[in-house]
């Protein structure tokens, strides 16, 4: 299948992209992510080479409980950003979700040492209770 050109169809630019990432924040602010759902795949179709969409998008599976989904989406905004923290930590939970115990493990135990407390304390959190 070929490659469809959404933006330059609608003759679109970063600046609607912009808007429709606002929007559909704004959803996940109100706690509507059914609606932020939408927002964020339309996104990733309309522009695959932004890692937050795809990140995003990842967590808002986790958030409705689609673990595999979750977990797809999590591996293709890690291909574009490798290190972002709660992004892993969102790959350990749909891991842990999806019953992979062991590999979920050890990536909880390697963001233990992540230099964000936060994200450090919530994979030492997740250990403890699958552990």
């Amino acid at each position: 299948m070929s490659h469809v050109n959404w933006l330059e169809i609608l003759g679109w630019h970063e600046q609607e992209l912009d808007d429709l990432r606002f929007v559909g924040y704004s959803y996940i602010k109100q706690g509507n992510y059914d609606l932020a759902l939408t927002f964020f795949e339309a996104l990733t179709v309309l522009s695959t080479k932004h890692a937050y969409d795809l990140q995003t998008l990842g967590a808002l599976y986790l958030q409705k409980s689609n673990n595999l989904m979750a977990l797809s989406t999590i591996e293709k905004a890690l291909k574009l950003e490798p290190q972002h923290y709660p992004t892993l930590l969102n790959r350990v939970k749909a891991l842990f979700a999806l019953g992979y115990k062991r590999q979920a493990l050890t990536a909880a135990k390697n963001l233990q040492t992540c230099p964000l407390e936060p994200i450090a304390n919530q994979a030492s959190a997740l250990i403890l209770a699958y552990s």
